[in-house]
């Protein structure tokens, strides 16, 4: 029903805990190079537990890449200082939830280039942004809520 991409994720468990979120949900996940880790990496294994089996994913080695995979898709990204709280979206079957890498975010090009909207969750001020799979989660779970948990039990 929807799918998350990561742009060059730097740690490994945040990804593997993206990856088992992916799972139980039935998201697809994408994964945009460069990674900041080997897809071998036992960190990464480890957070994501033996849910890998469960998981629709692909690496892209591109942002072009990815934008052709999923050419029709709305894009919606996630910035500490988006405009519009995520709550307040209604979002749709087919929607594509977009997350920069955990110490630099996305790139404004990115943005620019496939226009959607930019969402922020809530946090205190002065306080940078909530950790990557915890927030990725939260988005996730908005999203398959407010279609009434589709396929989830």
């Amino acid at each position: 029903m929807f799918d998350v991409v990561l742009v060059a994720p730097e740690i490994a468990p945040n990804t593997g805990n993206v990856a088992r979120t992916c799972a139980v949900t039935g998201a697809r996940l994408h994964l945009v190079r460069p990674l900041g880790f080997r897809l071998s990496d036992r960190m990464l294994r480890r957070a994501g537990m033996d849910y890998w089996e469960h998981v629709e994913w692909r690496v892209h080695d591109t942002w072009d890449e990815l934008l052709a995979a999923l050419p029709e898709a709305r894009f919606c990204y996630l910035e500490p200082d988006g405009p519009v709280r995520y709550s307040d979206l209604a979002f749709a079957p087919g929607d594509v939830l977009v997350f920069g890498s955990e110490s630099r975010g996305l790139p404004r090009e990115f943005i620019r280039q496939r226009p959607g909207p930019v969402l922020r969750v809530p946090m205190r001020p002065g306080l940078r942004s909530l950790n990557l799979a915890s927030t990725v989660a939260l988005v996730l779970y908005e999203a398959y809520r407010q279609h009434g948990f589709p396929g989830l039990v």
